[in-house]
């Protein structure tokens, strides 16, 4: 029996997934602590505060400041994925020219990024997706033993799409053909937009809710992220000319 052959399109995706495949764990196991975690607030820490509003204080263990702490980690994680996605996802391939390689195996350059990318932002975004709804429903439930704002950051952030739109946006910092450079820029980026979006754009609107606030932000990530994944494939496909015609 003869095996159909792989389209153009799977064999550099199934490579990316191959190659990555350190990071994908790394990420699952992240996503699953998140769970874990946000499941024994809900289920432990936040009955037992509302059981005993005079229990002793233990730091570790507060109910407010482990769902703080874990609303900072998740407000912060597409900055952790804009430099992995800088510098191993696209950067160090075009560095190391491995990517070229590729190039000459029937696949053409936008083809190539578009599996690297769809081969990350797939876990990515489903995972980021998933946590966050949890976030959103261990935090509504918890109102009674929570004094977070929802307009604080590391509320506003995680528990709504925005959280989401970040990931999105960190994926597109890819223009960038070396490793380091690329790090930097699309991990200062990425904290810059977290930053802007997270603390400063609610402030914005002269009347405040939650909604309104979330889907404007998650909209002008997400048309920022359509530009500067234009900008990527229009750098690689300039790049890959200029290189063509020097050979």
């Amino acid at each position: 029996m003869t095996a159909l052959p792989l389209s153009p399109t799977a064999r550099p995706r199934n490579a990316a997934l191959r190659l990555h495949r350190p990071a994908l764990i790394v990420w699952g196991v992240f996503q699953l602590l998140a769970v874990g975690a946000l499941l024994w607030v809900h289920l432990f820490r936040a009955p037992a505060a509302r059981e005993d509003h005079f229990a002793s204080y233990f730091v570790l263990t507060d109910v407010n400041n482990v769902m703080n702490f874990l609303g900072d980690v998740l407000s912060y994680v597409s900055i952790a994925v804009a430099a992995w996605a800088g510098a191993a996802l696209v950067g160090r391939e075009l560095e190391d020219g491995t990517a070229r390689l590729a190039w000459t195996q029937s696949v053409t350059p936008a083809r190539w990024l578009t599996a690297k990318l769809t081969a990350a932002a797939l876990p990515l975004v489903a995972g980021t997706a998933l946590v966050g709804l949890l976030f959103a429903w261990v935090w509504t439930s918890g109102q009674d033993v929570l004094v977070t704002n929802w307009s604080w950051d590391r509320v506003l952030v995680p528990a709504g799409p925005l959280s989401v739109a970040l990931v999105v946006f960190a994926l597109a910092g890819v223009a960038l053909g070396r490793a380091l450079p690329a790090l930097a820029v699309a991990a200062g980026v990425t904290y810059a937009a977290r930053y802007f979006f997270g603390r400063k754009w609610d402030n914005i609107w002269p009347t405040r809710h939650f909604w309104p606030v979330q889907l404007t932000a998650t909209a002008l990530l997400l048309v920022l992220a359509a530009f500067a994944l234009a900008a990527a494939y229009a750098l690689l496909g300039r790049r890959t000319n200029i290189k063509g015609a020097a050979v």
